[in-house]
């Protein structure tokens, strides 16, 4: 049985997130599974680092997955590219150690949240960047992020639905940086609750816009309470940049 990893991008533009719902459903799971399986001529399921919310996106998304299947890493790689929609892109394929496991192995990951911060949104950005016409201060969005940074229970910043054991996560690094009036906010951690990168956006975005103040994002830390924390920004904004392991 040979352990399959591949390194799959994707436009999450029209699907109902990463994870799938029921058979035929419009997952990038379920899409993938479905061509491998074909492929393989055998039930394929696959083990993704982590679930996006549905019109989130992806630029590294991990995933591994046990074969019989023969064929070379650069054979499956072009049927992949072939017979998968344009939007769902597997950039590349290795043989890994049976014990390799794309989320249990997880050192670390990025996500990128991009914000159109023009006066009108871009007709091209529009389903990959949050628009917000009012000009943010990225500098008291700065000093925000530092709250965040290191080991903390981040309840305030999860949704009701996570289901982890333990809140507790660690982030390693906060950068916002701007171009052409495109905001990009890199967030990297060694793991993240539901919805919780997306939570973080949206109380730095209450910052910049000056509805609260940067020690704000620490009394919403520390309060251990979603509702006393900010507004979840949309999904669209997302995408899951980068997946480190050992």
């Amino acid at each position: 049985m040979r352990n399959i990893k591949m390194i799959v991008a994707y436009d999450g533009s029209r699907y109902k997130g990463y994870q799938k719902l029921g058979d035929n459903d419009m997952t990038i799971q379920e899409k993938l599974e479905s061509v491998l399986s074909k492929m393989a001529n055998e039930t394929i399921e696959i083990i993704g680092s982590g679930r996006t919310d549905m019109g989130a996106h992806a630029r590294g998304q991990v995933i591994n997955f046990k074969t019989n299947c023969i064929d070379s890493v650069d054979k499956i790689q072009k049927y992949l590219y072939e017979y998968l929609p344009e939007d769902i892109v597997v950039k590349t394929v290795e043989e890994v150690d049976e014990r390799f496991h794309s989320r249990y192995n997880v050192k670390s990951k990025t996500y990128l949240y991009k914000i159109d911060n023009n006066k009108y949104h871009s007709p091209f950005m529009r389903k990959y960047a949050a628009h917000i016409s009012k000009k943010l201060d990225l500098d008291r969005m700065r000093k925000a992020s530092e709250y965040l940074i290191g080991e903390h229970d981040f309840t305030s910043f999860a949704s009701s639905k996570s289901k982890k054991k333990s809140n507790v996560r660690e982030i390693y690094s906060i950068n916002i940086k701007e171009n052409d009036d495109i905001v990009e906010i890199y967030i990297e951690g060694n793991g993240f609750l539901y919805n919780m990168v997306r939570i973080i956006v949206g109380a730095l975005i209450d910052v910049g816009l000056k509805r609260k103040a940067p020690q704000d994002v620490k009394h919403m830390l520390e309060s251990k309470d979603r509702s006393k924390s900010s507004d979840t920004a949309p999904a669209k904004g997302l995408c899951l940049w980068k997946v480190k392991y050992e």
